[in-house]
């Protein structure tokens, strides 16, 4: 997974995804559909990541163009929309919008179909039966009972699986990176246990100056307060900081111009505070952390500002947290290396775990190897068959050709029909016969009648 935060304001059109901690309302949009198409700004969106990120955005791009269901939008609270109450005004829609929208339904449930089927070809083989009416019940995005036409309980089920799969994304990313620094500092380990132990303290002591260079860095300020924004005001903006002023600094930094801060657009004021921490040159500084870093210091500047929880942060939510005391008075930013990332006690189950799937790979490339050797026993007894075969036929072919080049004595081609030779009998053996009979006449003349 990127570790990039991954914000879809530019495309999530209503309050599809906006629940506690989900992804914002892009009203720019809403507010600009009137305008003619050269005239509007074409962003190309982010994925969300989800496995039916095309078919949410093919939806959302279709129920705009419909004047009705924009307009009960533009009125419609986060509640409204999360207890379903928008989805019933796909009722309402045109009968074009009603069409499309069926259409994508039933490319989703083909392609869902396919990817069933793809997976289980790989599983089970080409020839194993596929009951994809019930597998497609894993998948909450749509209803699988009705797969050709797009009912408002579809745009519902939709809300609350985006809703609710967006929600724990950042919760997950963190699972994975805490993941990433577990394997990280096994590795380490594992490299120490095959050094002697003068290169092991030699290791170790490299690796803690490293992380005493990572730490020493310039003050971080506290993301969100006055502070890191002046100096975003003076270093990026270019700006005299005595004439810092909150409502041009977040005019300045709406750069989409619609009235809100995004996601994306509030993790680039973080840039600064990030370069001061990390440097891709350096060895010693990890980009995936610096990431992670920008993550969470998005999490706690929304938490601390938006109040509607919309993922958005509006200008009066804005200039009402820079009138809090926390905004001037705040503490310095604690960074990834001063926490505790995990436990020794995490970092051993995980370190089990990981010792469990080797064991597991370990035996599944024992069984293929297995099979590889069988099947090569096999493909070789193959050849030595087919080897077999073909001289057997290349002798046949052989003698073939030798017969018709070298024909046996006496023979011409045709069949050779011999008589049998009748020896004479010795003389004073043979029977008298009359003077002048031939002997062989008489053997080859016809009884008389009534001769036995």
């Amino acid at each position: 997974m990127d570790w990039k935060s991954v914000s879809v304001s530019h495309w999530l059109l209503f309050c599809l995804l906006v629940a506690v901690e989900s992804v914002p309302i892009d009203k720019i949009k809403v507010n600009k559909v009137e305008e003619p198409v050269e005239q509007a700004t074409v962003e190309t969106p982010q994925d969300t990541g989800l496995y039916y990120d095309r078919y949410l955005r093919e939806v959302i791009d279709v129920l705009e163009t419909d004047r009705h269901f924009r307009d009960k939008l533009q009125t419609a609270n986060i509640e409204e929309i999360k207890n379903g109450k928008l989805s019933k005004e796909l009722n309402l829609v045109s009968h074009l919008v009603r069409t499309k929208l069926d259409e994508l339904k039933r490319q989703e449930v083909s392609r869902l179909r396919m990817l069933i089927k793809a997976k289980m070809d790989a599983q089970q083989g080409k020839d194993a039966g596929i009951d994809h009416h019930a597998l497609l019940k894993q998948f909450e995005h749509l209803n699988h009972q009705n797969p050709h036409s797009f009912e408002p309980e579809d745009l519902e089920l939709l809300i609350k699986t985006a809703t609710s799969d967006l929600e724990n994304y950042d919760r997950e990313r963190h699972e994975e990176f805490k993941q990433y620094e577990m394997l990280k500092e096994h590795e380490r380990r594992e490299y120490l246990k095959t050094l002697d132990e003068e290169k092991r303290k030699q290791e170790e002591a490299r690796f803690d100056q490293m992380k005493k260079k990572h730490q020493d860095h310039p003050k971080v300020n506290h993301p969100g307060s006055k502070d890191q924004l002046k100096e975003v005001w003076e270093e990026t903006d270019g700006l005299d900081p005595e004439d810092f002023d909150t409502k041009t600094f977040f005019k300045l930094h709406d750069t989409n111009g619609d009235g809100f801060l995004d996601e994306q657009e509030m993790e680039a004021l973080f840039t600064k505070e990030l370069e001061k921490i990390y440097d891709p040159n350096n060895e010693e500084d990890d980009m995936v952390e610096m990431e992670e870093e920008r993550l969470r210091m998005r999490e706690h500047v929304m938490n601390e500002i938006d109040s509607n929880k919309d993922r958005l942060v509006s200008m009066d939510e804005f200039l009402h947290a820079s009138e809090k005391k926390e905004f001037v008075n705040t503490d310095n930013w604690e960074t990834l290396d001063e926490q505790e990332l995990y436990s020794e006690d995490e970092l051993q189950q995980f370190e089990k775990r990981l010792s469990e799937q080797e064991n597991e790979l370990r035996i599944k490339s024992d069984d293929l190897l297995k099979q590889h050797e069988e099947l090569q026993l096999q493909h070789n007894q193959l050849q030595a068959q087919k080897l077999e075969f073909q001289q057997a036929v290349q002798q046949l072919e052989h003698q073939k050709q030798s017969q018709q080049v070298n024909p046996p004595a006496g023979s011409h081609g045709e069949l050779q029909f011999h008589q049998e030779t009748v020896q004479a009998a010795p003389p004073g053996k043979a029977e008298d016969l009359p003077p002048g009979h031939d002997q062989a006449q008489e053997l080859h003349q016809p009884a008389a009648p009534g001769h036995q």
